[in-house]
């Protein structure tokens, strides 16, 4: 076992003593009699540290630091930092009173390049020990919001990603979290998507699920969107607008939930077809509020029926409802890039349709109903073999596509 992690009895109590000779050296330290101030408060710290007196050596070592910050002597202030922090038989609480202490200094201080120096004092005075890591946690995110402000983002994600707070027994958890969502942030403007993505995988969802929670919840959930949306999973921009749409906070705003849905709905359409879609479009298509919006719930059951859409007609109906109008936030559908990944999932879903219906089909006849030509048509229709999504077989010297599944030998 360390040295100082033993237990000390306390042998004489010093708090009379300190209640009195503490008033008396801040008197002389503001009087520009420094020196003799910490002379008198060094003996005092080292008989309450030899007596066991843990909180009257607490007091001492605060009053220390206290008399140094404020006779504004930056040399003394690091240096004590740094040597009462290695006392030999040194208290841990003394040691975290007095590093807090100097952490309520910082946004005190005005001048940068002494902020930056108390920082960077601090951080070596609790690096390795753990009874002091939530302010050493706390002290860097500090600066890494002085890196972020002088468009050093390269150096505030890194010096924030050393810490792992996940880890950290005496944080209590929405700090823990706001911790990783700066995390996150910082990593996804730095464009590191890997990153970004791993540390996402830190916070548990089911957190969110407490109360006074709405707050992180929308962060963490609109982080994911710019993160999934950058990877095109659109299925997963979905899923975590719903997130956002079930919030209490939410609900209780008629706007705010029907832009929520409004995107869920958008986002489900521009997803590829599997089980997992389709299992998410039967749930928001199963909820009362779509009726509201009535466009969004045609549009989503254009999906869901087996009848072959056609493309030109969909977007003349529908362009002008599911693109913003002036004063509105923007759409998913405001960009061109979307609409077309929309015709891509409407050829589909007719390719579907057509092998559900038909067993063989000319191959002109199979490009006119999806009102492609014949080379687009075909290779969507091998894409979705690949995919598994249809069965299908193409004779190209008769010009035929057969549907029929292959029987079992």
């Amino acid at each position: 076992m360390a040295e100082e992690d033993r237990m000390v009895k306390m042998e004489v109590d010093y708090s009379e003593t300190v209640a009195t000779v503490v008033p008396e050296c801040e008197t002389l330290a503001a009087n520009g009699k420094l020196n003799e101030a910490l002379e008198k408060l060094f003996l005092l710290e080292k008989q309450t540290r030899m007596a066991g007196d843990a909180i009257s050596n607490s007091n001492v070592l605060v009053c220390v630091v206290g008399c140094c910050y404020k006779a504004d002597d930056w040399p003394l202030l690091k240096e004590n930092l740094t040597t009462l922090s290695k006392k030999r038989g040194h208290f841990k609480l003394a040691v975290t009173k007095m590093v807090q202490r100097a952490c309520e200094m910082v946004p005190e201080v005005t001048d940068k390049a002494k902020k930056l120096e108390l920082i960077e004092i601090l951080r070596k005075v609790t690096e390795g020990k753990i009874y002091v890591e939530n302010e050493r946690a706390r002290i860097t995110k500090t600066l890494a919001e002085i890196y972020e402000k002088d468009d050093e983002l390269d150096k505030a994600a890194k010096i924030l990603q050393e810490l792992q707070v996940e880890t950290f027994g005496s944080m209590e958890k929405k700090e823990k979290v706001e911790f990783i969502l700066e995390q996150m942030r910082l990593c996804y403007q730095t464009k590191d998507y890997i990153r970004t993505s791993i540390i996402s995988k830190k916070i548990s969802t089911k957190y969110f699920d407490s109360k006074d929670t709405d707050e992180l919840k929308m962060r963490y959930y609109r982080q994911m969107i710019d993160l999934n949306l950058h990877h095109k999973d659109y299925l997963a921009v979905s899923k975590n607008y719903h997130e956002i749409y079930t919030t209490p906070a939410v609900k209780e705003n008629d706007a705010q939930w029907k832009e929520a849905l409004q995107r869920v709905v958008i986002f489900l359409i521009l997803s590829e077809y599997d089980n997992e879609q389709r299992d998410m479009l039967a749930r928001v298509k199963a909820d009362s509020n779509l009726s509201k919006i009535p466009y969004y719930q045609n549009v989503l059951t254009c999906f869901d029926t087996a009848e072959l859409l056609n493309w030109s007609i969909l977007k003349e109906v529908y362009s002008s409802h599911l693109k913003s109008k002036a004063g509105q936030a923007t759409t998913p559908l405001d960009t061109e890039d979307n609409w077309e990944v929309l015709r891509k999932r409407v050829v589909e879903h007719n390719i579907r349709v057509i092998a559900k219906y038909y067993t063989r089909i000319s191959l002109s006849h199979f490009a006119s109903l999806l009102h492609l030509e014949l080379k687009e048509a075909e290779d969507m229709l091998c894409k979705q073999v690949v995919k598994g999504t249809v069965t299908a077989k193409i004779d190209r010297l008769d010009g035929i596509v057969n549907f029929t599944k292959p029987r079992d030998t």
